[in-house]
């Protein structure tokens, strides 16, 4: 496969002597005295990715983007937390092995873990899979059959047991991102209103797993054998009704049929034509043996959430704090995933 780094880009630099200097005081073992060169991961559109290169040893440092963030988001400190136990239980996890709380040494806090090796696929199929259906059939159901494992690992047996806040996690989302809309909706959309409240009433959860928080095909990276080799993002894992997992990944995976088909499907790629969403709902139940009933719940609470994130996006270019004209497209993306939430929701 061709080379996954690329040179730092100007405005996301950092001070690399400094942080050589930290790598080499704090992880010995790792870098030993060797000089350290650094580039970067340049795909992703949030926390900023780095590769540091000391002798033959590769690792991964992770940090927040530029500027002020929001509240719980871009948590390293969370994600370090997760990555340094979780391997031991789910080889996907990637192993964080130090965690600088110090933003003096990078500008922001920043983890270090190991490196792993594959394709992060999103806009378009690389290497064997551009021709391979059979491959991408695969990959699919490597990826629901990963998103089972991981909520099955117990939470005590990788000291994860008091993580998050399980009780009260589902009512507390649909309250955040209800309130999210009220403060970025650019005009009335009716569905949304309609979603909000259909959330209003989760289900009992079933049990409480360790959540990703954020799972899809472009959060993760493959091998070219069409198995996972990693998941990545775990800045906002918690606990909570592992659904909450399923109703993502279901989100972002439209049958393509589906009215929301061309919104995931326009500049990413898609397994849906490859592995229906009966059949991730069904591999998945027959993974784990929970009981899936209520995920069309899980589903639509997704799709509210990506409706509230987008929205939130467009509202910088309409109320003009952004002059970059690709987001004037976002405009109907909002309205078109609320009447999808109202139909799952339905």
């Amino acid at each position: 496969m061709s080379s996954d780094t690329a040179p730092i880009r100007s405005d996301e630099r950092f001070d690399e002597e400094s942080v050589a200097a930290y790598l080499r005081d704090h992880l010995p073992n790792l870098v030993g005295a060797h000089d350290i060169s650094f580039d970067q991961f340049p795909g992703g559109a949030a926390n900023l990715t780095y590769r540091a290169v000391a002798g033959d040893t590769e690792l991964v440092l992770r940090r927040a983007p530029h500027g002020p963030v929001a509240k719980g988001g871009h948590d390293m400190e969370r994600e370090h937390r997760v990555l340094s136990r979780l391997w031991r239980e789910y080889p996907k996890a990637p192993r964080s092995y130090h965690l600088c709380a110090d933003s003096g040494v990078m500008g922001k806090p920043f983890f270090v873990m190991e490196r792993r090796r594959g394709w992060v696929i999103r806009s378009k199929w690389p290497g064997p899979y551009a021709d391979d259906a059979e491959l991408r059939r695969r990959l699919a159901g490597s990826l629901v059959d990963s998103l089972g494992d991981l909520h099955r690992v117990d939470a005590g047996s990788v000291d994860l047991k008091d993580f998050g806040r399980p009780d009260g996690f589902v009512d507390r989302q649909v309250e955040g991102w209800s309130r999210r809309w009220e403060a970025a909706k650019t005009r009335e959309v009716p569905d949304m209103e309609t979603a909000s409240a259909l959330l209003a009433y989760p289900p009992a959860p079933e049990r409480a797993t360790i959540l990703h928080n954020d799972y899809k095909l472009d959060n993760t990276m493959a091998s070219a054998e069409g198995e996972l080799v990693a998941v990545f993002d775990w800045d906002m894992s918690t606990r909570g009704d592992p659904l909450v997992d399923l109703g993502t990944l279901l989100a972002y995976w439209p049958d393509p049929e589906a009215p929301t088909f061309p919104i995931f499907g326009e500049h990413s790629v898609s397994l849906a034509p490859h592995m229906p969403k009966s059949e991730v709902t069904a591999r998945y139940a027959a993974r784990t043996g929970f009981d899936v009933a209520n995920v069309s719940y899980f589903e639509g609470l997704a799709l509210f959430r990506i409706a509230v994130i987008i929205e939130q996006i467009y509202a910088r270019y309409a109320s003009g704090q952004t002059a970059d004209d690709r987001f004037a497209r976002f405009e109907p993306i909002a309205p078109l995933l609320a009447a999808a939430a109202c139909e799952v929701l339905g």
